[in-house]
């Protein structure tokens, strides 16, 4: 059973910083993808960023240039580095895992950004 564990929420002012991990109960190595949604209420799940096996990461377009995704093999975990935040960042963020086209879901933390 996949187990993935959110954490790094938070409560931040705007312009401020966050970083989130996901930190996988096996290796990530099985994955074929990783990444982060996030969801407002109301709203349908969005994809934030994703990092595919092989391939460079992808971004909304909304969180270009100021979020970064990352993974590190060694500790099963994948981060999330979130930069100039913007109150439409406020969000329950979920981590998500892939295995060809099995996907498996955290249960959430949710970042909530201050004007």
């Amino acid at each position: 059973q996949v187990q993935l564990e959110e954490s790094g929420g938070g409560l931040v002012q705007a312009g401020g910083s966050l970083k989130l991990s996901c930190a996988a109960s096996g290796s990530i190595f099985s994955f074929d993808a990783m990444g982060w949604y996030r969801q407002t209420p109301g709203k349908q799940r969005e994809l934030v960023a994703v990092v595919t096996n092989g391939i460079s990461p992808t971004y909304a377009d909304s969180v270009k240039g100021r979020f970064t995704i990352s993974r590190d093999n060694s500790k099963n975990t994948v981060y999330l580095q979130m930069n100039s935040l913007k109150s439409d960042d406020t969000a329950v963020y979920y981590c998500n895992a892939q295995r060809v086209t099995t996907h498996y879901w955290g249960q959430g933390t949710q970042v909530t950004v201050s004007s």
